[in-house]
């Protein structure tokens, strides 16, 4: 009778245990969704210039924030660390701040973040976004979301939890129009910690009655494959083309999750390759005639972007170049740089460029 009443006991448990489970995996599938793509966005703020005008140097910044969570001794559990929460809800809105700050000291004209979280269980649901807008006055800012998931219950001893978050820009000149392009993204299990992977495109008038086209881009890095890697850029580059084949300037910064330079990994670590899926080499044979890559860095040393964040930060850390500018042969490069922060506020390195638009 002891067993029997043992064994009834267990296998009630085990049928709560299967519904619960059961029910947690149709909550993730059933609340799956993509966001359209083409979306409109809504230019926001008031900004301080009335048009670009050429022969004129500007200044943009790309910074991906890591949502507020990496500290130098950061470590995150896709990358092979132990974290999945920032340490605090203190120390998200100190490294949202001192990235906000870093960005403004180099004067921008734009600033592209990649990486603000607006409503998370990763970063304490710190809405980054406003965080950010009280720091750039004059600037109108265009918000895109990238990544919204379910509660997701991985790592089982801090579980991720849900995610809102996006890819922000700020301009100093108006943005008449922007809109959200969505990009293809893995169809297998690894889409619900890539959901919505996408660009932004933000129009800002010129004189002469063309236009700047600013990109705002964050490609795949865990959930990517050969063939969705090369549809993403592919899409990119293909849309940068006829902006410039139309007379326009496109300017695109962000985070691409590729060895920007092609040989980063290799000059920064002594590596000839990488096990790591996101330092693929940047696919420089699709990129079509009349846009390039912005690496005339300046300075003696090689700066790189990113770490793996499987490590705190140290001389041990693998690093690589993975965020930069593209630019149209219509934009001259006058000054490009990696910043090396130290990773204190990120695991990312902002970059700057300096361009002119050419009559």
């Amino acid at each position: 009778m002891k067993l029997k009443t043992i064994l009834k006991a267990a296998g009630i448990i085990l049928a709560i245990l299967l519904i619960l489970i059961l029910g947690y995996v149709a909550y993730v599938f059933f609340t799956y969704n993509r966001i359209e793509d083409k979306q409109a966005l809504t230019p926001e703020g008031t900004a301080s210039l009335t048009e670009l005008q050429t022969g004129t140097s500007y200044t943009a910044v790309t910074s991906n924030m890591g949502f507020g969570a990496y500290t130098a001794d950061f470590t995150f559990f896709m990358d092979g660390g132990s974290q999945s929460w920032a340490s605090s809800k203190e120390s998200v809105i100190d490294c949202i701040q001192q990235g906000a700050e870093k960005a403004l000291s180099f004067s921008p004209d734009f600033v592209l973040f990649q990486e603000i979280d607006t409503d998370s269980t990763r970063s304490y649901h710190v809405n980054e976004m406003e965080l950010m807008n009280s720091s750039f006055d004059n600037y109108t800012h265009v918000f895109a979301v990238n990544y919204h998931s379910a509660f997701l219950m991985y790592p089982f001893y801090q579980p991720h939890g849900k995610s809102n978050s996006g890819i922000l820009t700020y301009s100093r000149a108006p943005v008449t129009s922007a809109v959200r392009r969505q990009l293809e993204i893995s169809t297998t299990l690894s889409k619900f910690v890539d959901l919505d992977r996408c660009y932004s495109v933000s129009r800002i008038p010129v004189e002469g009655g063309k236009e700047l086209v600013l990109y705002n881009v964050h490609l795949s890095a865990y959930g990517g494959n050969d063939q969705i890697r090369t549809s993403q850029m592919t899409m990119l580059f293909q849309d940068m083309k006829a902006e410039y084949d139309a007379g326009n300037y496109t300017v695109c910064g962000g985070d691409f999750n590729h060895d920007f330079t092609g040989d980063s990994t290799m000059k920064l670590n002594n590596l000839e390759g990488s096990d790591f899926g996101w330092a693929q080499p940047f696919p420089a044979d699709l990129l079509p005639e009349g846009i390039s890559r912005c690496m005339d860095y300046s300075g003696d040393q090689l700066i790189p972007t990113t770490r793996n964040c499987d490590i705190p930060y140290g001389d041990d850390s693998m690093t690589i170049i993975l965020d930069g500018f593209l630019v149209s042969d219509n934009v001259q490069v006058d000054m490009v740089e990696n910043i090396d922060t130290g990773f204190v506020y990120s695991d990312h390195n902002p970059v700057v460029l300096k361009f002119t638009l050419l009559p």
